[in-house]
């Protein structure tokens, strides 16, 4: 591991400008919250910052609610405590069940919600850098097209890149539309969900439309009253501990048989939280019943082009769609 230097912050204009400065010397310098993943980066090489800006200490810890009976969510939060906080886990049930499905309690005890939406692919040329990356390594190419790609993107994906991204927590709040507050060299500013995630195109090295020295300081959730009834299921190789083969975050919105309103996206399946947008504007005014669901489902997966070892991401994704929204007709 390259030597390096370690800041405290004491706010946030004092972060902002230590990473700055970091970068302006050409030492590279990056932010430090729970550094689950970072600190595991740094030890297989992948990363090498010369500086660490911890902003663990920052006032960005807690819950707030906001006009209208959404959320403001410190970015410095420590995951475990989201997951257990009673307006998370009353307003916003999907979001707490995809919390405690990621990692384990020790990593979510450290681990803090803006460094969960900052997590890097675990895709295992990425990880690797005895192999070509176009993320790690621009225009060294892209090893897992002919390679190894059971676990890796079916929708999105590019020439270029076919990673995806593997939080847990993002794929709710890009169902919900969460709003993420950003501070940065060139002020506050906010960027929503989906959005704050990119495809990888021909640039897979950047995963996000953050800038450099962007700080994230808050995720907020908007108001959606029907998110009572929401649901999180993760489908994955391993009963713990285990990244998702496909995920899908829903909340749904039924009355008198007919879907009102829906929110879905799906996880595992994309270089970023894929907000079934096609899904959900079939849904709206359709019959609450199986076909319809697997009909949305079929319309949002009809743009996936899987490679011949992740085909099967596709039909389990429409069943997993399927099974999500069934259960929460069942439970209203």
């Amino acid at each position: 591991m390259r030597p390096f230097a370690y800041e405290r912050a004491a706010d946030v204009r004092s972060a902002v400008a230590a990473c700055a400065a970091g970068m302006a010397d050409g030492a590279g310098a990056v932010y430090l919250g729970g550094g689950t993943n970072l600190v595991d980066l740094m030890r297989l090489g992948v990363v090498s910052p010369g500086v660490l800006v911890d902003v663990t200490r920052l006032p960005f810890d807690g819950v707030e609610e906001t006009a209208g009976g959404g959320l403001l969510i410190g970015a410095a939060m420590r995951n475990s405590d989201l997951a257990a906080h009673p307006l998370v886990r009353r307003r916003y049930p999907m979001l707490t069940q995809a919390v405690v499905a990621g990692a384990s309690g020790q990593v979510r005890n450290m681990a803090t919600v803006g460094g969960n939406l900052l997590q890097r692919t675990r895709c295992s040329y990425f990880q690797d850098v005895t192999k070509p990356c176009n993320k790690r390594a621009p225009g060294s190419g892209c090893p897992a097209r002919n390679g190894d790609h059971r676990n890796l993107a079916v929708i999105g994906q590019s020439e270029s890149c076919v990673a995806t991204h593997p939080s847990d927590m993002a794929v709710p709040l890009a169902a919900l539309g969460a709003i993420v507050h950003i501070e940065g060299p060139g002020g506050s500013r906010k960027v929503p969900m989906p959005g704050l995630h990119r495809l990888p195109g021909d640039t897979p090295e950047r995963d996000t439309v953050l800038e450099p020295g962007d700080l994230i300081t808050a995720v907020e959730l908007p108001p959606l009253p029907f998110a009572v009834r929401s649901r999180y299921r993760k489908v994955r190789d391993r009963a713990s501990f285990a990244f998702a083969v496909v995920s899908v975050a829903a909340a749904l919105d039924v009355e008198d048989g007919m879907v009102r309103d829906c929110r879905i996206a799906l996880g595992g399946v994309a270089h970023v939280p894929w907000r079934a947008e096609r899904a959900e504007s079939a849904l709206r005014g359709s019959p609450a019943t199986e076909a319809a669901f697997a009909q949305a489902a079929d319309e949002e997966l009809a743009q996936a082009t899987p490679l011949p070892h992740n085909a099967f991401k596709v039909p389990l994704a429409r069943n997993v769609v399927v099974r999500t929204l069934l259960d929460l007709v069942e439970a209203s």
